[in-house]
């Protein structure tokens, strides 16, 4: 798959993770209203499900690996910071076929996109702490 629908694929994957942390609703309940509701013709539709699938399972697993690098409890994050923080590390986590570097910047420009002024500052910090706890090698 080329970059592009990989990217849109995080895009809709930060908009479904924050969906599921708003309401509370089934992973896959959420998947399908996506998938639906979107045109997925130019998005990875693979990437897309293992994010979001990844995420929900890893939440928690994801949660304690970012926690020692922010500097609030975690659950106190801004809803659209975590969604991008957790997609991210779970990238770092268990996609090792895409470079750390791209996870980073990929991280910043969500961030930029969607977040409040000063996210993208917060999100690139907390993860270039965590890269070396989540990934081995930086690669």
């Amino acid at each position: 798959m080329k970059p592009a629908a990989r990217r849109k694929a995080r895009r809709l994957a930060i908009q479904a993770i924050y969906s599921w942390q708003l309401s509370k609703n089934s992973i896959s309940d959420i998947e399908a209203e996506f998938l639906t509701d979107n045109d997925v013709s130019k998005v990875d539709v693979d990437y897309f499900q293992d994010l979001i699938r990844g995420v929900a399972t890893q939440a928690s697993s994801l949660d304690g690996s970012l926690s020692p690098f922010t500097d609030r409890p975690f659950a106190d994050l801004d809803q659209i910071e975590r969604a991008i923080l957790r997609v991210s590390a779970y990238e770092l986590k268990f996609r090792v076929d895409v470079p750390y570097k791209v996870v980073m910047n990929e991280a910043i420009e969500l961030a930029k996109a969607f977040g409040a002024d000063d996210s993208h500052r917060f999100v690139n910090g907390v993860l270039d702490k965590a890269v070396d706890s989540l990934r081995s090698a930086r690669q």
